[in-house]
């Protein structure tokens, strides 16, 4: 049986957050998130809007942060070991 808890990222060993994706689903995720934020630099770069551009960036790290608080390892301080 599969696990169903599955973590798509790990968490930091030192500090607060998270690391590198475990799985597929969370290496999909933060290349869609890069993609994105690309996007906003290309879309946003032409017409040099900076206010819609933060917004943007500040809207898309919210929902990454949603999907890794969702989907990873609980965050809390780490120092180091297991």
């Amino acid at each position: 049986m599969e696990n169903v808890h599955r973590y798509w990222f790990r968490a930091k060993r030192y500090g607060w957050g998270w690391g590198l994706p475990l799985t597929w689903e969370g290496w999909v995720s933060l290349v869609v998130f890069v993609g994105l934020i690309v996007a906003d630099i290309v879309v946003f770069a032409r017409h040099t809007a900076a206010v819609p551009f933060i917004i943007s960036v500040v809207v898309l790290g919210g929902l990454f942060t949603a999907v890794c608080w969702l989907k990873g390892e609980p965050a809390h301080w780490r120092w180091g070991g297991e």
